[in-house]
């Protein structure tokens, strides 16, 4: 099971891909919304704002997120590393439900090049 400061190196090593990205990418990672991540099997949660193509992660709370988050993530430790490192196509494990996104109507059209 991916640790507590595993989940968050991935979270910033997502945020430095999304940084390098062009394109569709770049553009869908442009948004300024609030994002929260749990991870589920360690019961955490990783609140912070997606803004200028890089997550901010700011602060580490017990539980599930207490404030609806404008981007909604929630899945397990690991898989949240084997996205990041490329090892699970995060499409397959959104359909599958390995993974959960929740957002509104516009912000998941644009996530969806993301995908």
């Amino acid at each position: 099971m991916a640790t507590t400061e595993e989940c968050r190196s991935a979270l910033d090593r997502l945020s430095d891909n999304l940084a390098k990205a062009d394109g569709d990418v770049r553009s869908a990672a442009a948004l300024d919304r609030s994002l929260s991540c749990h991870i589920k099997d360690l019961d955490i949660t990783f609140t912070g704002r997606l803004a200028a193509g890089r997550i901010e992660v700011l602060d580490t709370l017990d539980g599930p997120p207490v404030e609806k988050a404008d981007i909604r993530l929630a899945m397990t430790g690991d898989d949240l590393v084997a996205m990041v490192d490329g090892r699970l196509n995060f499409a397959k494990a959104w359909a599958s439900g390995r993974v959960r996104l929740e957002a509104g109507f516009r912000d998941l059209l644009r996530l969806r090049a993301l995908l």
